[in-house]
């Protein structure tokens, strides 16, 4: 965990230099790890459910992404032999009799993501590594490679890594596929979904609501990247569109980091850690950011520190799989020992010059560190506010669940998307029970045994500028819920009332208000949790009889639920080794012990924060509920500093 004396984090003074050296310590410490002539790299780990052999291709593609960033600016300038090893690597690959071949694409889907990587760094060290290798070598990468070209992919973020690798084809006068490429440019613009965001992918129908990292590092980076690749070949008209997306979306990701570069804890494929600084280096390689130079440094720096100094990095010098240090409970099926080097992304900034002002200015403070920041993500359908005096983070969520269905098809919660807040401080407990009995950060209808209701997919109501609102029906899974990802067939549900949830905000604070309505065939409860704290010791929990739950961390940190209206029970759960910020998480939960009254309202003062706002924080909120003619409750918060926000929750037409 960072220190608490760290969590407002001055500028961190870090330098080119320092993430060269970085780059060269990680590509070191996985060379022991590697097969003969390095084609494969077998880091330790548990195996992904694509087997030992994709593994270690993954390990050898994703690390030779960061050599290929490392090498762009200073090829000629090799002391640590980057530029052979890899090429060795590829010699021996890419040869259908050696004993470190790579599988291929008709054998392995996974070959597929590592083939853009390959890609991308063979562009980015062209003079040093593919003009120098053999002829015969090259032809065997351009055959490797063109087993993807018109291959099947899934309808996301991959149909760009069959464009990319045409991309790469093309500027070697090698066959290349344009309907890939003019594939992933239409998939690209109907996954848009406007003010610089992109779903990655989509349902089977209703709107957009794939929103994650996956949005940086890999919708906007790709796209551009093929443009960087094709040169005079691409169309003239995208670069701009690219640019101008990229430029509105860094305007909001700025904004998801903390003052100590803690990145909000949301989505899959969380172990990439440091990957989400990818669109903000290519916002500097593109001319399409709005950010200053020394900001760019300052947020990139920030995170890079954050990471490593928080344990991103074993004994060995490795990245194992989690998110501070190793946790494995964080990975999907797809996550193998070489797939936290995706990470290498977020060194994209090396193929900037030295000379580039985002390595030359001064840096600049973000504007968490020295002002409160609230902000409407539209596309998402999230509020944004984080605190200057405790630099945290918080996100409340109306508008994105990673629902594959309808409105209309149950599905079960998923942690890292179905959550009604996240931070960049705390994170949703990652387990079986997780799965199964959603607490953190949730809204449920328990049933007659105690289960609790999940709440994906949600609908977008309302979305503002300090309150959102959003709703969804009650539904539990009538067996055990599979892992994200894992194939497994999905449970059947069993459907119940409607629960409409809004959030009112006001920097730390947040009034979290509930109604139920429709048809309620047994006795049902509501319970709703608070945010999840973890760390690497115990932390203090206290409960009050208004009804209220307090978890304080070593670190500093407080997790509050403040009951203020129709809740009358609090309780405290606490579990061991389930959360990927350290061993020991708690997280406070409210309920109400007789059965929940339709069309009531119930309301909750829920607090993340970093400085003293424990229950007694609630005396100083003033709520007033009222109902108009049509059944409408009307909901008036006034804050301390005498601000008042109205929120409607409306009963379902």
């Amino acid at each position: 965990m960072i220190p608490e004396d760290r969590l407002l984090s001055p500028h961190t003074g870090w330098t080119r230099t320092h993430w060269e050296a970085l780059a060269d310590a990680q590509l070191t410490a996985v060379r022991p790890y590697a097969t003969d002539r390095h084609a494969l790299l077998h880091l330790p780990g548990p195996a992904s459910r694509n087997g030992r052999h994709s593994d270690g291709l993954e390990g050898f593609a994703r690390t030779f992404l960061l050599a290929g960033f490392r090498l762009a600016q200073s090829g000629d300038n090799d002391p640590h032999g980057h530029a052979s090893w890899y090429a060795e690597g590829l010699t021996a690959g890419t040869d259908p009799h050696s004993p470190e071949h790579w599988p291929g694409m008709r054998e392995c889907g996974q070959a597929k993501v590592e083939c853009a990587s390959v890609a991308i760094a063979l562009h980015e060290t062209r003079p040093w590594i593919w003009d120098r290798l053999d002829d015969g070598v090259r032809q065997r990468i351009v055959a490797w490679m063109t087993e993807l070209l018109g291959s099947e992919v899934p309808d996301n973020n991959w149909v760009w890594f069959r464009a990319i690798t045409s991309a790469f084809l093309r500027s070697v006068g090698a066959p290349w596929s344009a309907p890939d490429v003019d594939h992933a440019i239409a998939r690209t613009e109907a996954w848009y979904a406007g003010k610089g965001w992109y779903s990655d992918g989509g349902g089977t129908g209703g709107p957009l609501r794939h929103f994650d990292y996956y949005s940086g590092w890999a919708m906007h980076y790709y796209p551009l990247w093929y443009c960087r690749i094709s040169g005079a070949d691409v169309d003239p008209a995208l670069l701009p569109r690219y640019r101008a997306r990229l430029r509105r979306y860094l305007a909001d990701a700025q904004h998801l980091v903390a003052a100590d570069g803690a990145p909000v804890h949301q989505g899959r494929s969380l172990t990439y850690r440091y990957a989400m600084l990818c669109p903000l280096w290519a916002g500097a390689v593109f001319d399409a950011t709005p950010l200053p130079a020394g900001r760019t440094r300052r947020l990139a720096s920030g995170v890079l520190r954050h990471f490593t100094e928080a344990g991103c990095f074993d004994g060995r010098g490795l990245q194992p799989l989690g998110w501070h240090g190793e946790f494995t409970s964080i990975r999907q099926p797809y996550s193998g020992p070489g797939s936290p080097y995706w990470s290498s992304k977020g060194f994209a900034g090396l193929v900037l010059s030295a000379e580039h002002p985002v390595w030359t200015e001064k840096e600049e403070a973000l504007p968490i560190e020295t002002r409160d920041v609230r902000r409407t993500l539209t596309a998402p359908g999230w509020l944004v506010s984080g605190t200057a005096a405790d630099g945290v983070v918080r996100v409340v969520n109306h508008g994105s669940d990673h629902a594959f269905g309808d409105a209309t098809a149950s599905e079960a919660d998923d942690p890292v998307y179905s959550r009604l807040a996240y931070s960049s401080h705390a994170a949703p407990d990652s387990t079986e029970l997780s799965l199964n009995d959603p607490l953190d950060s949730h809204i449920a209808l328990l049933d007659a045994e105690g289960r609790p209701s999940h709440r994906r997919p949600l609908t977008r109501l309302h979305l503002g500028v300090r309150t959102a609102v959003s709703r969804h029906r009650a539904h539990w899974p009538a067996g055990p819920v599979p892992a994200p990802y894992a194939h497994d067939p999905a449970p059947n549900f069993r459907t119940g009332p409607w629960i409409t949830t809004a959030s009112v905000l006001n920097g730390p604070l947040e009034v979290r208000l509930v109604r139920v309505d429709g048809s309620v065939r047994e006795p049902l409860r509501l319970r709703l949790g608070g945010y999840c704290l973890a760390a690497t010791e115990p932390p203090d929990v206290h409960l009050l009889p208004q009804p209220a739950a307090w978890v304080r961390s070593p670190t500093g940190l407080s997790s509050t639920v403040v009951g203020l209206r129709g809740f009358d029970e609090a309780g405290i759960a606490t579990t061991r080794d389930a959360n990927a910020f350290g061993p020991h998480s708690a997280t406070p939960w409210l309920a109400t012990t007789a059965e929940v009254q339709l069309g009531a309202v119930y309301a909750a003062l829920v607090c993340l924060s970093g400085v003293a706002a424990g229950p007694g924080a609630a005396e100083t909120v003033r709520l007033e509920v009222c109902y108009d003619g049509d059944g409408s409750a009307l909901a008036a918060v006034t804050w301390p500093d005498g601000t008042l926000d109205n929120v409607r929750l409306e009963p379902p037409s």
